[in-house]
């Protein structure tokens, strides 16, 4: 005789099953991937980069900004 109810025992195996497949599932913090410039003060992104390719770079006129190695500079930076 288990100690459970027969209707508690999939919901509870499905529950470790979930438990199980997701613990793994980490989101690690964004790191600057790029180094500022010396005497430079790094400016950390305000938004989400813009799609996939985009990296936070630093621009001797306009500053800090996403850009891409074949779209260039995102909002307008060329």
């Amino acid at each position: 005789m288990s100690p459970f109810p027969r209707f508690v025992r999939p919901a509870a195996l499905a529950a470790a099953l979930c438990a199980l497949a997701l613990g793994g599932c980490v989101v690690a913090p964004v790191a600057p991937a790029y180094v500022a410039p010396p005497g430079v003060a790094y400016i950390a992104p305000t938004y989400p980069a813009p799609g996939v390719g985009f990296v936070w770079a630093y621009h001797a006129r306009y500053g800090w900004g996403w850009h891409h190695p074949v779209y260039g500079w995102h909002r307008g930076w060329r």
